[in-house]
């Protein structure tokens, strides 16, 4: 049965994200100015804010932050749906920078590499020195993979046309994220010979054990 819960909530979550480009496809290349582009610029605004205030230690924080963002958007709502698309462009540029940002940070002196992080959870210790480049060198790739993305997208939705970038942005951008994990998956099976099994879902699992456990 749990088998069942997580195939149904998977399937559940994949049907929302598909569902949610498609209309945002539609908004930007058939019906800019719509009602219905600007709540789709504003969904996951909102969803996020509300995420927020439910897990706020305050109930007060959560309720002032819901209403303060409310009055934001509903001040806002005529450039929004005036402007659906600079709001679709600066959401995509700004979720892949701040994942530019989280992996480039962890390169910092002094810092530990995200990769490194994430294998050495996966792994319950100290990684081999050879793991530990490895790892080292995945973390620069995904932060020239989101830059490339960054780049991609920007020249897209200023030289091309919008149904160009749109195209990209919602049904390239994610397969392109999938493809860049099978790649690094199949580069670091020839590479390090002496791995245990585990992949990319592990990771996750791994890390959200480790969360509740430092909590």
């Amino acid at each position: 049965m749990s088998s069942a819960i997580h195939i149904a909530r998977g399937l559940g979550i994949t049907a929302v994200i598909v569902t949610y480009a498609v209309l945002v496809h539609h908004v930007n290349t058939s019906d800019a100015g719509s009602i219905l582009g600007a709540i789709l610029a504003l969904a996951p605004i909102l969803l996020i804010v509300a995420t927020f205030a439910w897990n706020a230690q305050s109930r007060l924080i959560g309720i002032s932050t819901l209403l303060i963002v409310g009055i934001a958007s509903w001040l806002a709502w005529p450039f929004i749906r005036q402007h659906t698309a600079l709001v679709f462009w600066l959401q995509d540029v700004g979720l892949m920078a701040v994942l530019l940002a989280t992996f480039g940070r962890t390169l910092q002196q002094g810092h530990k590499p995200l990769c490194v992080h994430f294998a050495e959870i996966i792994n319950n210790g100290t990684l081999p020195p050879e793991h530990i480049r490895y790892a080292h060198r995945v973390t620069v790739a995904w932060v020239v993979f989101f830059a490339m993305i960054i780049v991609t997208s920007s020249l897209l939705f200023f030289l091309a046309s919008l149904a160009t970038w749109s195209f990209f942005v919602n049904f390239l951008t994610l397969p392109l994220v999938a493809l860049m994990f099978i790649i690094e998956f199949l580069v670091r099976r020839r590479v390090l010979t002496d791995l245990p099994t585990g992949g990319i879902l592990d990771a996750v699992r791994a890390y959200k054990n480790h969360s509740v456990r430092v909590h």
